[in-house]
């Protein structure tokens, strides 16, 4: 096998979900959000582990990710957090999935379909998102009394939640999420005036939780008879975000993540060979390296369609023998270039970790986002499928 692997810490991840619940509790419950393929990780390797740690909820990008998990987790709640496209809504109700709902054509697919699969009134449940200021998927509050009628008695419908995302909950002010929470509130009122119920207010990610923001949640929760639900995806896999630098006190619950949270995914290729070259030697495509002087270099099983930025070369390292390898010359497709020339015994099958810890050493998917500008979620999601994921302990 060509040695380019993701080693997934299947151990770690269920010890984050519990740290996590541990932190919500008892204001609320969690949703673990294993989407896009957990985040890069495998679903298959981390729903069922979650699922062990005591998650009842799943959420998913799509139908087609749901049906997966149903099939990994047959007793799991499964939230389909992007809604159903087009012509899915019969599937959605055979695979027992959870469709987040916006647009007034996903609930009247549902209905239909529902009506035809034979549901009985009140046997579907939804999670009604309102739009409190991302402007990206959700009703705004002015328009949800066009979303009421679909769940007038004897519909299907079920309303089980109301959520909406909070898009600045990592910013020090807390602005953004207090008016995004004053929006929310206003739309639940007029929920309630309509003679609607739902259990579950589903609001705030890994950020909003970790900032201690889940007491402010449940407090909104109760006063609307509902219960929160929060829903951790990033924080799930060992990762904080970054937060504002302008934050003056951080957390106790930051703080207690700092000290916590296991990181769960481990990248890692090989040495393939080992050459030395002369001065004025040039390494890679276009020449973008030059040998000032002679060199040792290692060939490693690692390139751009395994995930590896193409950016990267000759602005980062890697590591190997427990030290910092510089990238050097443009990283190719299949495979990339280090110098070894400091670092002494390199040999045709070492461990190179791209992600992960070696000796006393350790490279972050933080720190793979910020040499190219981006966010630890981008570099996880883009590790591509080619490279396996193997859950150790």
């Amino acid at each position: 096998m060509r040695p380019c692997r993701v080693e997934i810490r299947t151990r770690a991840l269920e010890e984050n979900f519990r740290f996590l619940a541990g932190l919500a509790a008892p204001h609320a419950e969690l949703l673990a959000i294993v989407k896009a393929n957990a985040y890069g990780h495998s679903l298959a390797l981390c729903a069922p582990a979650v699922v062990r740690a005591g998650a009842k909820w799943l959420g998913v990008t799509s139908v087609e990710e749901g049906v997966a998990a149903r099939a990994l987790c047959p007793e799991a709640r499964v939230l389909v957090v992007s809604g159903v496209a087009r012509g899915q809504a019969a599937a959605a109700i055979d695979f027992a999935l959870t469709p987040v709902v916006w647009e007034r054509w996903q609930l009247d697919e549902l209905d239909a379909a529902a009506r035809a699969a034979g549901v009985a009134a009140g046997s579907l449940a939804v999670h009604l998102e309102i739009d409190t200021g991302m402007s990206r998927q959700g009703v705004e509050p002015g328009e949800l009394g066009g979303v009421f009628s679909r769940f007038a008695p004897g519909s299907p419908l079920r309303l089980e939640a109301v959520m909406t995302h909070l898009f600045a909950a990592d910013e020090a002010d807390g602005a953004a999420t207090s008016e995004q929470l004053q929006r929310l509130d206003g739309a639940l009122e007029r929920i309630s005036a309509a003679g609607l119920f739902a259990e579950w207010l589903n609001v705030g990610a890994s950020a909003a939780l970790l900032a201690g923001q889940a007491h402010a949640i449940a407090e909104l929760a109760e006063r609307h008879g509902m219960k929160a639900l929060l829903r951790p995806g990033l924080a799930l896999f060992g990762v904080i975000p970054e937060f504002d630098p302008a934050f003056e006190a951080e957390p106790p619950s930051l703080a207690a993540a700092r000290a916590t949270l296991q990181p769960v995914l481990a990248w890692k290729s090989a040495v393939m060979g080992v050459r030395s070259i002369p001065a004025g030697a040039t390494i890679g495509y276009n020449a973008t390296f030059v040998a000032t002087e002679p060199m040792r270099l290692a060939l490693i099983a690692a390139g751009y369609a395994d995930g590896l930025d193409r950016a990267l070369g000759n602005r980062f390292h890697l590591l190997v023998r427990g030290q910092r390898a510089p990238l050097v010359g443009r990283v190719s497709m299949d495979q990339a270039v280090i110098d070894v020339t400091e670092i002494a015994g390199v040999a045709a099958g070492d461990e190179v970790v791209l992600i992960g810890a070696q000796g006393g050493e350790t490279i972050t998917a933080c720190d793979h986002a910020r040499a190219t500008k981006t966010i630890p979620w981008e570099i996880f999601t883009r590790i591509s499928a080619r490279v396996a994921r193997t859950a150790i302990e």
